[in-house]
């Protein structure tokens, strides 16, 4: 049984095969996924950071150790069409081991979701978390081991996600290299998606979680955003209302690695509209059915505190086959236009 939501529309859309699916409110006509798209304004940008003084940045002759960088930051990328209208801006952020490229083209070369949002009338933000991808990493502590000036115990937690694991931990089936029965994962593509793959410095750094610090600033900013997460970031956008809800009109978490626990304040989550969404073989992967589970203790507990949490299970809706990375699989743009009518029938565009 699906989990009951609170909200009436969802439970309409449960019934309807996804392809049927209306792209946008539905008053509107489907916009194209085709052809020229006018763009009002596209750029990039940090927010957060903070200035760090280090007699460790280099160990090359040629660059002077001692001086002062910048570290923390988090680097945004936007796009806004034209007619956006009231559309609620999109913040897109990735999880583990990946960076913004998640939202992008897909491995075998779709439309990515930064670019069907877009279309659709979304203003798109697609990050890179701190000390990932184009948000400056950190060297210093490297730097003081290799000079001999720290010990060796002090060096930050560091590691990449190998393939084998990397397998499981994704959903394409219970270990590599077999594969989960009707899996939409374009693994003929497999090999553009480990490019995909980077190191991960999150158990290095600090808190309040720079992402966190992030995205309250980047929400605050655009006045009224929905803040998309998935895997190892899912947990933020909550922590990131928690903190202070100014600029965040809804939240979408993909597959969390955590949700808020089900014993602690729902405060900050009443009247708030909230999505958390799942795959497929959700119930195979021992590490992933405590996660839903404890989701769906949270979304009872918020509710009940005068929440508006909707945890939705793909394949109890209809739709089989999806992996960890359904942003990504063959039906993408499909769910994407789900998730364009979800926004638009529960958070509502900004007045």
């Amino acid at each position: 049984m699906p989990f009951p939501t609170r909200a009436t529309g969802l439970a309409a859309l449960l019934a309807a095969p996804l392809a049927a699916l209306a792209p946008a409110a539905a008053q509107e006509p489907a916009r194209p996924l085709q052809g020229p798209v006018s763009i009002e304004r596209q750029g990039s940008f940090f927010v957060g950071g903070r200035a760090l003084r280090s007699d460790t940045l280099s160990t090359m002759p040629a660059y002077a150790p001692s001086g002062t960088i910048t570290l923390d930051q988090m680097y945004v990328r936007f796009q806004v069409p034209a007619d956006a209208g009231g559309r609620r801006p999109v913040v897109l952020v990735h999880g583990c081991c990946l960076t913004g490229k998640t939202w992008e083209t897909t491995p075998d070369g779709r439309m990515g979701w930064d670019e069907v949002l877009l279309r659709r009338g979304h203003p798109t933000y697609v990050v890179d978390q701190p000390w990932r991808g184009r948000s400056a990493a950190h060297p210093t502590s490297i730097n003081a081991v290799k000079t001999g000036q720290a010990g060796a115990d002090t060096l930050p937690p560091v590691f990449a996600a190998g393939r084998e694991d990397a397998w499981a931990i994704f959903r394409f089936g219970r270990r590599a290299p077999e594969t989960f029965p009707g899996l939409l994962f374009p693994l003929e593509a497999q090999e553009e998606f480990w490019k995909q793959m980077v190191p991960d410095w999150n158990f290095a750094l600090p808190s309040p979680h720079p992402t966190v610090v992030g995205l309250s600033a980047l929400a605050a900013r655009l006045e009224g955003a929905v803040l998309v997460s998935h895997s190892q970031s899912g947990i933020f956008p909550f922590q990131a209302a928690a903190a202070s809800r100014e600029g965040i009109a809804g939240i979408v978490s993909i597959e969390p690695g955590a949700c808020p626990a089900a014993d602690g304040d729902m405060t900050p989550y009443a009247g708030l509209p909230i999505l958390v969404l799942w795959g497929d073989f959700v119930e195979e992967s021992p590490r992933w059915a405590p996660r839903l589970k404890a989701c769906r203790d949270f979304a009872r507990a918020a509710n009940a505190a005068g929440g508006k949490v909707e945890v939705a299970v793909l394949p109890e809706m209809g739709i089989p086959g999806n992996s960890h990375m359904l942003m990504q699989d063959r039906n993408s743009v499909e769910l994407a236009d789900w998730l364009v009518n979800w926004i638009a029938k529960n958070v509502g565009e900004r007045r």
